[in-house]
């Protein structure tokens, strides 16, 4: 559904297509099979934290995310998650983007402080960006904008490959439930 003007492909705003993987800061969070193991819900730590997207020429997108988050409360009780998802995007007239997720996602959340300090949940949370924009950087090549649904501004995204570096688009674990469980 389009709710504004068609999104402008111009030179000055998107350098390049959105096609292939993005990363932020030193770019050691990546998309594939580096990061994640769905079958296995499992993660390779990256050195670093940050987010990695991936989007392919067919509509399939990956998303890896290594973040923490402080407490100023209690200063020793970061909590730190990974996420892992993918599925399919759209890219609307109006400028937006929204994310899909097949359901096979899942995060890893660790607490210092909370009653249980590890555990592996599903995630499958669509996503919406309101914007995008890609420029070029004289430095870092092709740096890929992400505004989000309120539009506040996701880390810059710098590419590392134009092709996406993903695991298979298809279910890549089981989500069945037993409902007599």
């Amino acid at each position: 559904v389009s709710t504004g003007p068609d999104i402008n492909f111009d030179q000055a705003h998107n350098a390049t297509t959105i096609y292939g993987s993005w990363s932020s800061g030193s770019r050691n969070v990546t998309t594939g099979s580096a990061f994640a193991n769905p079958a296995q819900m499992s993660f390779t730590y990256p050195a670093t934290a940050g987010v990695a997207y991936a989007f392919s020429q067919d509509g399939f997108y990956e998303l890896s995310r290594y973040r923490f988050v402080s407490n100023g409360s209690h200063p020793n009780c970061i909590t730190g998650t990974l996420v892992w998802a993918h599925g399919n995007y759209l890219l609307l007239n109006n400028g937006s983007i929204v994310l899909v997720p097949l359901g096979d996602g899942f995060q890893q959340v660790q607490s210092a402080c909370a009653a249980e300090s590890n555990f592996i949940q599903v995630y499958n949370q669509t996503e919406l960006f309101l914007s995008w924009r890609i420029f070029m950087d004289p430095n870092d090549g092709p740096k890929l904008h992400l505004f989000q649904f309120d539009g506040s501004p996701v880390a810059p995204l710098f590419q590392t490959s134009s092709t996406p570096n993903m695991l298979p688009t298809t279910l890549l674990r089981n989500t069945t439930t037993d409902p007599s469980a």
